[in-house]
């Protein structure tokens, strides 16, 4: 857990990216292309714990379409900053079988640990697996997934808010910052 003070020091010496209003403009925009792609079917949609949580939470309502939810839990990170080994957690409890699945996450950092659990699902039986990311960061490299839908670009930076933590704390910020420094 990081003490509150030091909390509180990370944000106040933060940049902020993007603002709330930006946000949910972003959040809105992808709601509408998605309705747009799946309003004819009902897919499974699966939130990729912990972070899409908040995510999750703010495009769900704005879908326009029948559909079963469920989510996932895998993780390269845990309190770290930067990806190790891929550790599942929780494989969904929803039958992907023959299923147009579609996946929430608020970020493509890398993308390993997207394209796991990508290949997880098709392996799984999954009929097709699309991704939705409320941002994506630009690190100038290739990635071994593409998203379909994309909310926001990110500056390779360490950010945090909608879902995003720095370490462990501020997934619940409605806005997205970056730190200017890694943290101490």
């Amino acid at each position: 857990m990081l003490d509150k003070n030091v909390a509180w020091r990370i944000l106040n010496e933060s940049d902020l990216i993007y603002s709330a209003d930006q946000v949910n403009t972003a959040v809105a925009t992808l709601a509408a292309a998605i309705t747009t792609r799946y309003q004819d079917t009902t897919p499974l949609v699966l939130s990729v714990m912990g972070g899409a949580v908040v995510f999750s939470g703010q495009i769900l309502p704005l879908l326009r379409f029948p559909l079963d939810f469920d989510y996932v839990h895998a993780s390269r990170y845990g309190q770290q900053k930067q990806g190790g080994q891929l550790e599942w957690r929780v494989l969904p409890r929803e039958s992907v079988q023959g299923r147009s699945v579609l996946m929430l996450d608020d970020i493509l950092d890398e993308g390993h640990t997207l394209a796991a659990i990508r290949a997880k699902l098709l392996e799984m039986g999954a009929a097709d697996v699309a991704c939705a990311v409320l941002t994506e960061k630009i690190t100038g490299k290739s990635k071994p997934i593409k998203a379909e839908f994309v909310g926001l670009e990110l500056p390779n930076r360490f950010v945090f808010g909608c879902g995003m933590d720095v370490e462990g704390a501020w997934r619940n910020l409605p806005a997205i910052y970056a730190l200017k420094d890694a943290p101490s």
